[in-house]
This record gives C-alpha cells, structure tokens and sequence, in this order.
C-alpha cells in the first residue's frame, strides 16, 4: 500500500523523486528559517521527544533518513550515538547540513550524503537506530523505503519516524487545516520563492496514510512492536518499530 501520487510540480515531467529532489535543492537556503517558523518552533520539542525514545535502547550507530539540512541529525547526539550518518536525496539540503555540522564542529561524529532512502547503499543489519523526520510521505514507493530500514537495522534496532499526522478533534482539526491550507503556503511562496513547494506540503500530508494504516505498512515490511505516539494533538506522530527475529 502506498499514498497515492502527489508530486510537487504537477504541471512537469519528472518522477516523484525527481521532483521531490529539484524541489528541496529550490528551498534549501531558507528551509531552516521557514521550518522553525511556519512550525511555531514545535518541530524543535517533537524531535527531542522522538530521541529520547531513541535513547531508551541504547544506540551506537544511527541512520537519519531525509535528513534534510541535519537538525534531526544533529538531535540523535543526544540519545548515546557515536556515530551519526545522514542521508537525503537532495544535494542542496545536505550541503546547508554540513556547513552546519561543521560550525558546530560536530564533523569528526556526523557524515552526510546525497542518497536514495529507497536504495540506502550501506550493508544489511548495520545500523542500531534509524530516524526519518518529515520524510516518508515523500518517498516515491514508501513500502520499498521502510524496507530498506528493515533491511540495514540490526536486530532489536528501532526505527524512529516522525511525521506530519491529521488530527481529528475539535477545533485542533479545524485550525489545523485552516492554516495549513490557506496560511502555510501563502507564507512559504513568499519567503522560498517557489510556488509549489508550500501548496505540495499539505496535499502530501492529506494523502499519507497516517495512524494504523502506516503502522500496517510498517508490519507488512516485518517491523514488530509497532507504536504511535501522538504530538500535540495530533498534529504529528511518532512511529515507532522493531526489528525482530
């Protein structure tokens, strides 16, 4: 089962991934100033509580998959790593993440690179951890995507993703639309200068399969002791998955 495709220029040629790619390489330069903004700064508290589920089993090595400009990265320090690699399709994102990285002078404990979450090119059980902040409604195939976290987590390693979800209670339901609909995207067409990225942010959201039909996806591909951990309403969740065997 997969979202049904929604891509963020509808009107081009190009896959999902391609698509996905050109448009993050048009935002990255304001991507950080935009995310902290439109998100009120909650996105900070949701991935420090998503660490800290990671913490609990004690990871050495951590893959943040989507890794974007490596604030996600950058948090999964705090849960023990040693070692921290992030990935994502887009060359312009990772290339804001390591000048990031390396003002915090955080090189010698963080890689980042340009890779494809649906061909990870490292060996199979090699990681203890793995994270995905606000990435897997943009994978192209997302069963193929979670399948490759199963295939290179170690056993007893768990996934951390953490993604955009669709509260459902008065009036958190009706802001939140409200808002992502008609505020979200003026305000990031006008910062980012792309017309399109902003206005694709809520469709993908819409059309992710969030709750017990991703946790279904998640189980499909063999990850076990499946949870969701609401935020702030609902307004995002935290899934977490075991691999086991």
């Amino acid at each position: 089962m997969n979202s049904p495709e929604i891509k963020p220029y509808k009107n081009e040629e190009g896959s999902k991934k391609e698509q996905v790619a050109k448009m993050f390489n048009n935002i990255a330069p304001k991507y950080d100033f935009l995310n902290h903004t439109l998100s009120l700064g909650i996105d900070i508290i949701w991935r420090k509580k998503a660490v800290k589920i990671l913490k609990k089993s004690n990871p050495d090595k951590v893959l943040d998959i989507a890794c974007g400009t490596g604030d996600f990265t950058i948090a999964n320090l705090n849960s023990g790593a040693k070692q921290v690699i992030g990935l994502d399709i887009s060359e312009g994102m990772v290339n804001v993440g390591i000048e990031k990285i390396k003002k915090k002078g955080l090189s010698d404990k963080i890689q980042m690179q340009v890779g494809d979450s649906e061909k990870i090119n490292f060996k199979d059980e090699f990681f203890d951890g793995i994270t995905v902040g606000f990435g897997v409604r943009n994978f192209e195939n997302l069963q193929k995507g979670l399948s490759e976290m199963y295939r290179v987590l170690k056993t007893n390693g768990k996934v951390i993703i953490l993604e955009f979800s669709k509260p459902k209670k008065f009036p958190i339901k009706q802001l939140y639309f409200f808002y992502f609909k008609f505020i979200l995207p003026k305000i990031g067409r006008l910062i980012s200068k792309d017309k399109t990225a902003y206005t694709y942010l809520p469709d993908s959201v819409n059309a992710f399969p969030d709750g017990e039909n991703f946790t279904a996806i998640m189980k499909k591909v063999g990850f076990q002791k499946t949870e969701i951990v609401p935020c702030s309403f609902g307004i995002a969740s935290i899934y977490i998955g075991t691999k086991i065997k």
